[in-house]
């Protein structure tokens, strides 16, 4: 499934893990709301290529995919990626109805947002709302660990809606509907369809879709959350008062610890870019070239270094 549960930590019981995780060690997960062996998808090429979310085809020896006029076909999943949680199911046919790809960039708060698919087992069901936010960001969503910006919708979002499309009010796919929050009622998320279109043809050849990553868990730091901490008698130790990304944790055996990354370094500039948030740091390593060289700015207490960082893939995202 796309969310994973971490097991406890020794961390959990840090203040100053705490502090910057909340009291329960990350965002509440989001409830994927699919029942076992159903889903949706919709088809983007006339020949049987489906879109769909990974997580809804992740594992499955057999893939039996129903359209709207009853027909039933064998599929077989061509590709998948974990990490952007789209996969792409193809099925032999020839003249099949094709759902029209809007642009998701051209959204605005507001507008109309329709959601298709098959919650709860009942077919073809379709449901009203509009669109909350853009951007939302995954770790705000719940599941930190993938690289997304959510289109948040209040159109109903139940199980067996995962994988089906977001449409405008002119018919156009600007989505794919994938989590709703287990924590709140009337809020669910869908993945832009202009990412979709980034990958969708490298998953229907079946090739891999590679994703650079340093190897650290962080979060955004501001002066004021500094002070916070650093006022905190319990607090395991003090934070610089500047704006930038706080290491919270460093995996081993990956770039970021090769390059001598500590916990409690403030990233505050990669490559000459300041860096404020951890969705900004993760968006320029998303983008960078699989093994480039990062110069990675830090302050480690009141020591400003310069650290190269070379990315490497992350792998097991299939």
């Amino acid at each position: 499934t796309v969310t994973r549960r971490s097991s406890p930590d020794q961390l959990l019981e840090d203040p100053f893990f705490r502090r910057f995780f909340g009291e329960e060690g990350f965002p509440q997960s989001p409830r994927e709301e699919h029942l076992r062996g159903q889903g949706s998808g919709f088809i983007i090429d006339r020949s049987g290529v489906i879109l769909t979310n990974s997580h809804v085809v992740n594992g499955a020896d057999k893939v039996t995919v129903t359209l709207k006029d009853g027909r039933t076909f064998e599929g077989k999943v061509r590709g998948a990626d974990e990490v952007t949680d789209l996969a792409v199911v193809k099925i032999d046919g020839s003249s099949l109805p094709i759902a029209s790809l809007g642009n998701s960039d051209q959204i605005q708060v507001g507008d109309w947002a329709i959601a298709v698919g098959n919650p709860l087992g009942l077919d073809n069901t379709v449901t009203l709302g509009i669109v909350s936010t853009l951007k939302r960001s995954s770790a705000q969503v719940g599941i930190p660990d993938k690289r997304l910006d959510f289109i948040q919708t209040d159109a109903a979002i139940n199980p067996g809606n995962s994988g089906g499309p977001l449409v405008n009010d002119q018919g156009e796919v600007i989505g794919i509907n994938t989590a709703i929050r287990a924590d709140a009622m009337g809020i669910g998320f869908a993945i832009p369809i202009n990412k979709a279109k980034t990958i969708k043809d490298q998953l229907a050849k079946g090739e891999r879709i590679v994703h650079p990553y340093l190897g650290v868990q962080m979060t955004m730091l501001t002066p004021e959350l500094a002070k916070q901490n650093n006022s905190d008698p319990n607090s395991a130790f003090m934070v610089p008062e500047v704006n930038g990304v706080i290491v919270v944790r460093v995996l081993p055996n990956t770039p970021a610890a090769k390059a001598g990354l500590r916990r409690g370094d403030v990233i505050t500039q990669i490559d000459e870019q300041t860096i404020t948030t951890a969705e900004q740091l993760q968006t320029i390593v998303e983008n960078s070239r699989l093994g480039q060289t990062l110069q990675v700015k830090v302050q480690r207490g009141d020591v400003i270094k310069q650290l190269p960082v070379q990315t490497a893939e992350l792998k097991n995202a299939a």
